[in-house]
């Protein structure tokens, strides 16, 4: 992803939209997320971990112009110890890096037992999804993104052994590039969200490390004469009188 063309794409008018969106339910979100250590992936310019009370916060990924990368380093190999993070947050990275299964390893590499994952997307079963396919197409952010559903990021998630909550739809008008039209079409999201929710134009989706404990089984001594029968054929093979 170029920070260029993010960087463009979030002071227009559709970019605005879905982000104010997406900062209003990431903000409620985290707010009660509660550790030691949250790491925010992509989107450096906007600081999606304001409203949480986790003291060490980070932002990380590769270097910007304005310094607000605070671990430099490819998304694929975090340069950070397993089991140390508290949250993450994951804003429309999986469509536009490379191999973004190989990102959400990561993510439950570094995560604690019960550390938590929140993650946005552009919806490809939506108006944004379609716009990818409309003349006159663009290799600018965020159309030539390779979109996931909600349904596969899910899924990828539990094969990674997280617990996954049902997720959330917003953005339903259709991605129009001037304000005025944006704001025309605020009738439908009242609409959306009631009568096709999975068709809103960008979603949210936390999910919960979960690591299932194992059990030791040990043998039952259950009295002596069962110790002094197991040990038996050693003693006398030890013993000079076994004989």
């Amino acid at each position: 992803m170029s920070n260029a063309a993010l960087e463009r794409w979030l002071l227009s008018p559709p970019g605005r939209y879905v982000l104010d969106w997406e900062c209003a339910r990431i903000d409620a979100t985290v707010a009660d997320v509660f550790g030691y250590n949250a790491l925010q992936l992509g989107m450096p310019q906007i600081d999606l971990l304001a409203q949480n009370r986790i003291p060490f916060r980070q932002r990380a990924g590769l270097p910007t112009s304005d310094g607000r990368i605070d671990v430099n380093c490819d998304l694929r190999q975090l340069p950070i110890a397993a089991n140390s993070i508290d949250l993450v947050v994951l804003p429309h990275v999986l469509e536009f890096y490379e191999e973004p299964h190989q990102i959400l390893r990561e993510v439950e590499r570094v995560l604690i037992p019960e550390g938590q994952v929140v993650i946005t997307g552009f919806n490809p079963l939506s108006l944004w999804g379609a716009r990818r396919y409309l003349p006159p197409r663009s290799a600018e952010f965020p159309w030539q993104g390779q979109y996931l559903t909600l349904r596969r990021v899910k899924d990828w998630l539990q094969l990674l052994g997280f617990e996954v909550d049902k997720g959330s739809f917003g953005c339903y008008a259709p991605p129009c590039k001037t304000a005025p039209w944006l704001q025309r079409w605020q009738f439908i999201e009242h609409a959306g969200r009631h009568g096709w929710p999975f068709a809103g134009g960008v979603y949210l989706v936390r999910a919960i490390k979960r690591v299932h404990s194992m059990r030791l089984v040990l043998p039952a001594w259950r009295n002596g004469k069962a110790r002094a029968k197991a040990l038996s054929p050693l003693a006398q093979k030890e013993s000079p009188h076994g004989q």
